[in-house]
């Protein structure tokens, strides 16, 4: 019945760098969500997918059985290929213990004019459990799009969880993640972000992370690049709550454009005299150095400008 849609999302799938392949396969876990309809579900050994269209989108669950070891990454596919539309995804993903899974997720909206994309994730992994998480966007150069992504993440005793956010393709629009992670003893978790602002896009980076358990270990990495008249605001929290916990915020924002304007706000708090948190920010311009060198082998401004940005980002 969806057919065309179907198509057109695994081709544009492919152009984001997504493995078509991956989608078709029955031995490899994966969903593919057009707008509200759930063009593709399916399970693999060791993990449970309910779906349930709404109104608006999708609720997801997402269960990884305790013990399983998923030989190949699971990979989702959202978007909308019209102009216009609004999808929200509910998310609830249950990673049992001793589990391990790695999720790779692209979100795709090539066409995009007045499109709202809203992501509501609730996270759970169990003790000794590891789960990654790589999210991939794929934009229009129109800028008509707002991200709006949302997570609750707790992460339990011997757990590792690591998120990558990369929107670098494309104009971002707007975009607002919040995510807040409670991290218990022994675990680890890494937050990346990556992003290239052009244009009038604004970025809004809001990462929360609490290190709760005897020896957590945590990092918070953010990379934005802003040209043209493109703004962000990057805000960073850690909080040592407990002993022998460690944490680190490092954030590099990068401009090229005397309108685009960079913010970063580290917010460090120890409850605890033996937790260590630290943190470094920086904000600076593209080096000229390496741009004349590019513009010297043939390549005009702005394309030296997005080598060594998208060089940076990578």
């Amino acid at each position: 019945m969806f057919e065309r849609e179907y198509r057109g999302l695994i081709e544009a799938y492919e152009k984001a760098g997504g493995e078509p392949d991956a989608l078709k396969s029955r031995e490899i876990g994966n969903v593919v969500i057009h707008n509200n309809k759930v063009l593709s579900a399916n399970e693999c050994e060791g993990i449970r997918v309910e779906t349930e269209e709404t109104e608006t989108g999708v609720n997801i669950h997402f269960l990884v059985e305790e013990g399983a070891k998923i030989k190949h990454p699971v990979h989702m596919c959202f978007g909308i290929l019209p102009r216009e539309g609004l999808q929200e995804i509910v998310m609830r993903i249950s990673v049992k213990p001793d589990a391990e899974v790695e999720v790779i997720a692209h979100c795709i909206f090539p066409n995009a004019v007045h499109v709202v994309h809203r992501m509501d994730a609730n996270v759970d992994i169990g003790e000794n459990a590891r789960f990654r998480y790589q999210e991939t966007h794929y934009h229009g150069e129109d800028g008509g799009i707002e991200v709006i992504p949302r997570a609750k993440v707790r992460v339990g005793r011997g757990a590792t969880y690591e998120n990558t956010f990369s929107l670098i393709k494309g104009r971002v629009g707007r975009l607002d993640i919040d995510y807040d992670v409670a991290c218990d003893e022994r675990s680890i978790t890494e937050l990346v972000a990556k992003v290239y602002g052009k244009g009038e896009d604004d970025i809004r980076i809001a990462d929360r992370m609490h290190l709760d358990g005897d020896g957590a270990r945590g990092i918070i990495k953010t990379r934005v690049a802003l040209t043209d008249k493109a703004k962000s605001e990057v805000i960073g929290e850690t909080y040592g709550n407990a002993p022998n916990s460690r944490g680190h915020m490092d954030c590099v924002e990068i401009l090229n454009g005397k309108e685009a304007v960079a913010k970063a706000i580290p917010i460090v708090v120890v409850n605890d005299e033996r937790a260590k948190v630290t943190h470094e920010a920086a904000i600076g311009s593209v080096d000229r150095k390496q741009m004349e060198t590019l513009m010297a082998r043939g390549l005009d401004e702005e394309e030296a400008v997005d080598v060594i940005v998208k060089g940076i980002l990578r």
